[in-house]
């Protein structure tokens, strides 16, 4: 096992990485340009050669609950690669997620001015899961989607303004 002085050199050796002093004589290390909220990568290194290494989003290794591994029984090369490991997995940007159908659909607009015979104008408005059509303050119709809505304007000779 090695010691705490050792583990300290090792840990230090990463440039990227910030010493930040805790209670009971422990010591955490930041990366603090993560891509991530998360910004720890070495937790709670104790004077008796115990402490973590955040690699929850390193893949193939086996972490606890929280994504930290215990360091307590490394040497000094497993202990750099898995440093090196976490700090590349915090650099790469987050996966995108996938956008839902709904999404993917062209969204229409949150408000729309139509304009219809006489020079009316009528406001199509989405709030609270509805469509609702205004003739200034005055509610005219309400539509559960936004298609409803169009077919009515239409139906009625309005024109997207």
């Amino acid at each position: 096992m090695l010691s705490f002085e050792q583990k300290l050199a090792i840990i230090e050796a990463f440039p990227e990485l910030q010493r930040k002093n805790v209670s009971l004589g422990r010591t955490n290390f930041h990366y603090e340009e993560s891509l991530y909220e998360k910004k720890s990568v070495v937790h709670h290194l104790h004077p008796n050669g115990n402490g973590y290494v955040f690699a929850g989003l390193v893949p193939g290794v086996a972490t606890d609950e929280k994504g930290l591994v215990n360091i307590r029984d490394y040497s000094e090369d497993e202990l750099r690669s898995l440093i090196e490991k976490a700090i590349q997995a915090l650099a790469l940007a987050p996966p995108e997620k996938p956008e839902s159908k709904k999404k993917k659909k062209n969204k229409p607009p949150q408000e729309e001015r139509w304009i219809g015979p006489n020079n009316a104008v009528l406001t199509l408005l989405f709030e609270e899961d509805l469509w609702y059509l205004y003739a200034d303050l005055n509610l005219e119709s309400a539509f559960e989607t936004y298609e409803e809505a169009v077919l009515y304007l239409e139906e009625e000779q309005f024109t997207r303004a």
